[in-house]
């Protein structure tokens, strides 16, 4: 019996093989990496599974009301909008894995990008969303489900031949890899590490905007991690290179995957800074503003709804990334542990 069918049925042993499955999450990572390594398993799982449909990267969602969800159309729904639309079923093995339930129902990614996009929608009863915007109105769960394969979908798109002999590398069924069969170099879809620092000195925060940003909104500090650079030398010099602040200490908080522009790891950090060394000095080639703002001011603008403002001076009453942003996570540990200071 394959490690799949055990885990479809639930299959139970004494074996300590079988006794690991106990773990819904051991259970769906040991299934997820047979399909990864097997084109015969990932086949047969085409046909038990569900699919997130795209046109040009951007994801098929519906609405009702204020709700936003991303359906997953199962392999019978697909293969009958296919063959409405004049395409071989063969299409569906242009899929990427992206997931599975807690029950092993495989997820799957399939762009239609070479179909008519309004006739897609008209059968459907949805639209094809551009990403951003999605990714701030789904539920968590179907937005994690939607960056990777948006991401997956993206790097198959730009990595279509081998960088070191020009020839055509081919994705494996599941799409975690490309192979050059010339060379015999195997591709893995890569993402890019980012820091995301909030700087404090001690009683303030500080917040940046870059011109890049929506009007009114202020966030943490970010940069890409240079080649040979610890996470921990990139927060010193990311924070030194931007606003000419030296780091003193700085601790972990999370990560999350972001899919804008392209795939990045943002790795979630706070930096504490001397409060008598705490005079900004902005470098404007990197960003637009910079400015410290104190615990009153960041409680308020939590408070505020994403929305540009209306002050000339939009410091005055600033947003911040919305929940789903990492930012937003490390701006409310701020808040906490300010709120848990002695007077």
């Amino acid at each position: 019996m394959t490690i799949a069918l055990a885990c479809r049925l639930g299959y139970r042993r004494s074996s300590s093989l079988y006794c690991r499955f106990h773990s819904t999450y051991v259970k769906r990572t040991r299934y997820m990496f047979e399909l990864k390594e097997d084109d015969d398993a990932c086949q047969q799982a085409y046909n038990s599974g569900s699919f997130f449909l795209f046109h040009n990267l951007s994801p098929f969602v519906q609405q009702k009301g204020e709700t936003y969800w991303a359906p997953k159309i199962n392999a019978a729904e697909l293969k009958r909008v296919l063959e409405k639309f004049r395409q071989s079923e063969e299409r569906i093995e242009d899929s990427m894995l992206v997931g599975c339930s807690d029950e092993c129902t495989p997820y799957f990614a399939l762009d239609l990008g070479s179909l008519e996009r309004s006739a897609i929608e008209s059968e459907l009863n949805g639209s094809f969303t551009e990403l951003r915007k999605a990714f701030f109105q789904l539920e968590k769960e179907d937005v994690s489900l939607i960056s990777t394969a948006q991401a997956l979908l993206h790097w198959h798109d730009n990595n279509q031949y081998c960088c070191k002999t020009g020839q055509p590398t081919t994705k494996n069924l599941a799409g975690s890899k490309r192979v050059c069969h010339s060379s015999g170099i195997i591709y893995y879809p890569q993402m890019s590490p980012v820091v995301i620092t909030l700087v404090s000195d001690g009683r303030r925060c500080l917040l940046i905007r870059q011109a890049s940003f929506p009007k009114g909104m202020y966030s943490a500090l970010s940069g890409f991690c240079d080649v040979g650079e610890t996470l921990e030398e990139t927060v010193r010099r990311e924070v030194a290179e931007e606003v000419g602040l030296e780091v003193e200490s700085l601790w972990y908080s999370a990560s999350q995957h972001w899919p804008f522009p392209n795939s990045s790891l943002m790795i979630a950090c706070h930096a504490l800074v001397d409060p008598q060394r705490s005079e900004i000095s902005i470098n404007s080639q990197e960003l637009e503003a910079a400015r410290w703002f104190s615990h009153e001011e960041v409680v308020k603008a939590l408070g505020r709804a994403p929305k540009p403002s209306k002050e000339k001076d939009e410091s005055l009453s600033f947003w911040v990334p919305p929940k789903q942003a990492i930012a937003h996570q490390l701006i409310q540990e701020w808040v906490k542990k300010q709120d848990s200071l002695p007077d």
